[in-house]
């Protein structure tokens, strides 16, 4: 039988999640598919896990990145379209069949999934993230970037686009590509129907670990793209206005503290009323995917904690552009 879709995974040190990853592609109702697995040297076990399942594994030599991983696997993919998850998304039963209805010829387009609205996890920061995801990423039909953890391409168009930047940022080098693709005229689409389901394995401190890692590094490519005030993904106009909303709300209540003026109270208040307003739309999503209790502490959590990671990774990426890479592309 011919192979229509490559799916194709980026695997290091991934043996909490490789597993059940694998288990749910072969649990697909769609048959005309092959998985190819690339490890990056990983020094946990997950490559005897990976063994013991139909799947293709290439090896690589050196640790070399996720980038280098996902395009390995698209060179020695035999199938018309590739499909690039995470090792740990779980692909949903239909996933499979939606890819191969979405992709009918040779249009030069790029469609994008996403997360479930609730993850595999129970946990409250696992499900934030989740949603949060999901309603950032399904905004637009037209997105700005596809995100690597639900992206379908043929195969010759991205080999003909070079694939993922493999000396770049750590993280965010779908956005890169799906930005070079859309200069070179290729259409960016999102399918919400293409699912998978994330394992986060969230605490509070991964929780905002993962925003401020994330902002230090979208921050760093904005300003090297000129891009800071764009409404892209995760990195969207709401989500910069709670960060300023929540900021100004700060310094209210700082000079009132000082100064003992009691009109900075109200104006705080007013400045978080109006933020809510804004983002009414992602408080729906929480409403909607886990009812009143999970939305009012989403509420808490994302007008008055997340932003203070989010922040802080912003200003350490302005610092390190303006400093370190900075000076690196002076040199």
């Amino acid at each position: 039988m011919d192979t229509r879709i490559s799916v194709i995974i980026p695997n290091y040190n991934g043996g909490r999640t490789i597993g059940q990853c694998l288990e749910a592609v072969f649990a697909s109702d769609f048959s005309r598919f092959e998985v190819i697995v690339v490890d990056d040297c990983s020094d946990d076990g997950s490559v005897g896990i990976i063994g013991r399942f139909p799947c293709r594994l290439i090896q690589l030599g050196i640790r070399s990145g996720a980038s280098k991983a996902r395009n390995e696997g698209a060179r020695q993919s035999r199938g018309e379209i590739l499909f690039f998850i995470d090792a740990d998304c779980l692909v949903m039963p239909h996933t499979l069949s939606v890819v191969d209805a979405t992709i009918t010829g040779h249009e030069k387009t790029v469609y994008g999934g996403t997360y479930t609205p609730l993850p595999h996890d129970t946990d409250f920061y696992s499900r934030f993230q989740s949603v949060f995801i999901n309603y950032s990423e399904t905004r637009k039909a037209e997105p700005d970037y596809i995100a690597s953890h639900a992206m379908v391409i043929e195969r010759g168009l991205f080999l003909e686009h070079n694939g993922f930047p493999e000396v770049f940022l750590p993280i965010i080098e779908d956005v890169e590509f799906s930005h070079r693709l859309r200069r070179a005229g290729v259409r960016l689409r999102m399918k919400p129907e293409i699912q998978v389901r994330h394992i986060f394995h969230f605490t509070f401190r991964r929780s905002m670990r993962n925003a401020f890692r994330k902002s230090l590094f979208w921050t760093i490519y904005s300003m090297q793209s000129r891009g800071m005030t764009s409404d892209s993904g995760t990195a969207s106009v709401e989500l910069k206005l709670n960060v300023m909303s929540w900021f100004a709300a700060v310094c209210l209540l700082l000079l009132f503290a000082a100064t003992g003026n009691r009109i900075c109270i109200p104006a705080a208040g007013l400045v978080l009323l109006l933020n809510l307003a804004f983002n009414r739309g992602f408080l729906k999503a929480m409403l909607r995917a886990r009812g009143f209790g999970f939305a009012s502490a989403g509420v808490f959590y994302y007008s008055l904690v997340y932003p203070a990671a989010v922040a802080a990774g912003g200003l350490s990426g302005l610092l390190r552009y303006y400093t370190t890479d900075r000076e690196g592309r002076e040199g």
